[in-house]
């Protein structure tokens, strides 16, 4: 049986191979994520997903604190502490350096997320590569550093030109994680809805998908239809139930009843 990654571990693979890490959002994702030999597996720290760590006891499992709910560094610490408390290995935090800081201070491992963020991508152009100008990519080079000073151990690059992306990667202590940033980054991250086709319509450049479940869902829903439509006309014509849908009383027991 593999044993999970630790931080230690992901870092001493830096330059060495290419790390594969998924996102996912049901813990049989996880589950089958683990199964399969993925490296990192993440998700994001919400009541209902609680349980998904523990459920991949062999694979490093990262929950990420949704951004937006912490209004500060007191919060994101509180949050971060109760997910390693529930099995995680490492805390995404998308906040600032000064927030990322309080939680590396206390000793948890973190990632940060420079690039295309996609709640503040109106200060990057909206939802495009970042880093193709010289003043973008001197920002990203310049916050990719305050967050390895803040001590964060990794750092997702989201969107950013790939071979900037790769020439940040040789320059930083931190894994690189590369969403749509290249093969020149540490490892690489995918959503499970975009590997497993899950979505329908516009398809991010930057994904790759290896299966077709949204035609599975919607084969599933028209079956879930059609048996529905069946139950209803074996209803309506008598049909269900059968005799072997029902149990009898003991016709002695029945004609008792009446006689009493």
């Amino acid at each position: 049986m593999s044993m999970s990654l630790t931080v230690m571990d992901l870092l001493a693979l830096k330059g060495v191979r290419q790390i594969s890490y998924v996102q996912v959002a049901r813990a049989e994702e996880a589950i089958a994520a683990s199964e399969a030999g993925m490296d990192m597996i993440g998700t994001a720290f919400l009541p209902e997903r609680a349980h998904f760590a523990k459920a991949v006891p062999n694979t490093h499992f990262q929950f990420g604190l949704p951004w937006g709910k912490h209004a500060n560094a007191t919060e994101a610490l509180r949050d971060a502490m109760a997910a390693m408390q529930a099995g995680a290995q490492s805390v995404y935090c998308g906040m600032s350096p000064s927030v990322v800081e309080v939680l590396a201070r206390e000793g948890v491992p973190v990632i940060c997320h420079v690039g295309l963020v996609p709640p503040k991508a109106t200060w990057t152009g909206g939802y495009r590569a970042v880093g193709k100008t010289l003043a973008q990519a001197r920002k990203v080079w310049l916050q990719v550093q305050e967050f390895e000073q803040a001590g964060a151990f990794a750092v997702e690059m989201e969107v950013v030109a790939a071979n900037l992306a790769s020439q940040i990667s040789t320059r930083t202590s931190m894994l690189t994680i590369s969403l749509g940033s290249g093969g020149g980054c540490d490892a690489q991250y995918l959503f499970s809805a975009d590997i497993l086709g899950e979505n329908r319509g516009h398809i991010p450049r930057h994904a790759k998908t290896y299966r077709n479940f949204a035609a599975e869902r919607d084969r599933l829903q028209d079956e879930r239809i059609a048996a529905y439509k069946e139950f209803i006309a074996d209803v309506n014509s008598g049909a269900f139930p059968e005799a072997r849908n029902t149990v009898d009383v003991d016709d002695r027991i029945l004609r008792s009843i009446w006689s009493d």
